[in-house]
């Protein structure tokens, strides 16, 4: 099978994306199905309209400018540049999201987009299963892969202090906001801004990975790789530009992933926000990156590109 590096994962001679085994993982799983219970349970019985509006809130919060702005497009993607003061600060609210720390959160992407670019891929990498299995194994389980590529994290970010100390405390990230949550309004706002918040982001977050990769809009195509990426334009605001992943597939180092007309892109937003501030600098974008090998514009797509 020819392998591909991409980035952190560096393909080792046996390296193979479709030989392993979905594993169930304790700590992941426990971590989730405890979540999802106590907003099941306690969301409905704790619900008041302070509580539902913090709930909104810090989930835009933390899924636009900590998961798709600081997580995705700034430390896994390195899609634009701003002081390191603000990287912390963007990427501390992605951890909130309740996925995982920094370095999880890098190896979970690379391991998939690695995954992904070979001529083929592991079950779970690809979301070729039924809804239900596919959420079970996303959600609880991993690939143990019998020949796995090396996974080589920068020096820059490896290091980092703040890094290492979210990556050992991020389930207990939560604590201090239920803590606050807890004397500004009781026990409603911590199920809602806590428990329902994460069940929430972590079931909508595999829903755009399971639909996104499946069927949809798909106005570009990448020849010779396991799995496409398809648009969503109907979730594009209420996943603040996640959802247009077929664009993220023909252009992975782009600060912007709405890239047609029409195509509102919240997270692209904000960042344009920060460099007009002067706090990001050095974004990427199509026009600027190297085109991926075997991208090609397909007949029927959406319109062309913006100037």
């Amino acid at each position: 099978m020819k392998t591909i590096s991409t980035g952190r994962m560096i393909s080792q001679p046996l390296s193979d994306a479709e030989d392993g085994d979905v594993v169930w993982i304790p700590a992941k799983s426990i971590w989730v199905g405890a979540m999802m219970l106590i907003a099941l349970v306690f969301g409905p019985l704790a619900f008041s309209w302070s509580a539902f509006a913090v709930f909104v809130a810090t989930t835009a919060v933390t899924i636009c400018a900590g998961h798709s702005v600081g997580m995705h497009r700034l430390l896994i993607h390195r899609s634009f540049k701003v002081h390191i003061f603000i990287e912390h600060a963007l990427v501390y609210l992605g951890t909130l999201v309740g996925m995982a720390g920094p370095f999880g959160m890098i190896y979970a992407h690379d391991i998939r987009d690695w995954a992904q670019r070979q001529t083929a891929c592991h079950d779970l990498h690809a979301h070729r299963r039924s809804f239900f299995v596919d959420a079970f194994w996303q959600m609880h389980c991993a690939v143990a892969l019998r020949n796995p590529p090396a996974f080589v994290i920068e020096p820059s970010i490896r290091n980092d202090r703040f890094y290492k100390f979210l990556e050992r405390t991020w389930m207990l990230q939560q604590l201090p906001w239920a803590i606050v949550f807890m004397l500004l309004g009781g026990w409603s706002w911590v199920v809602w801004g806590t428990a329902v918040r994460v069940s929430v982001s972590l079931t909508g977050h595999w829903l755009v990975g399971y639909f996104a990769h499946r069927d949809g809009d798909q106005g570009w195509c990448v020849d010779g790789v396991a799995v496409q990426g398809y648009n969503l334009p109907r979730f594009g605001l209420v996943t603040f530009g996640e959802s247009f992943h077929g664009n993220h597939h023909a252009f992975p180092e782009s600060a912007r992933l709405g890239l047609e007309r029409g195509q509102i892109d919240l997270g692209w937003i904000f960042i344009q926000v920060l460099a007009r501030l002067g706090l990001a600098r050095g974004v990427k974008l199509p026009e600027n990156t190297p085109r991926r090998k075997g991208l090609r514009r397909l007949r029927g797509g959406e319109q062309a590109l913006p100037p």
